[in-house]
């Protein structure tokens, strides 16, 4: 099993910034990547950011390019979501995704955190 915890959640201005970290602990070994997901009330939840377990080769959705910076913290199992230029359209649950398995589709993760709230005001 793997544990994820998430931090750094909130209330925020458009135009704003904050960061998210995810910690992973427990059975890790052999995870390949993770990333980070949002939904919003009455919507699917889709992925935002991936990177690899090793912290490189990130990729983004269309939506959040040039906005959202996903980087892992050293040698160890956190990883960050740098959000800048914030709008309201942004607004949702986020969630940690560790260990990502993707099809031609959609994008989901085997282990997953309880989720961060982050709310964009206008």
């Amino acid at each position: 099993q793997v544990q994820v915890v998430e931090s750094g959640g909130g209330l925020v201005q458009a135009g704003g910034s904050l960061t998210l970290s995810c910690a992973a602990s427990g059975r890790t070994f052999g995870v390949h990547a993770m990333g980070w997901f949002r939904q919003a009330p009455g919507e699917e939840r889709d992925l935002v950011a991936a990177i690899s377990w090793s912290g490189v080769a990130p990729n983004y959705a269309d939506s959040v390019k040039g906005r959202f910076t996903i980087s892992k913290d050293g040698a160890k199992n956190t990883f960050n979501l740098q959000m800048s230029s914030l709008r309201p359209e942004d607004t949702a649950i986020y969630y940690c995704g560790i260990d990502l398995i993707t099809t031609t589709h959609a994008s989901t993760a085997r282990y997953w955190g309880h989720g961060t709230q982050v709310t964009v005001s206008s």
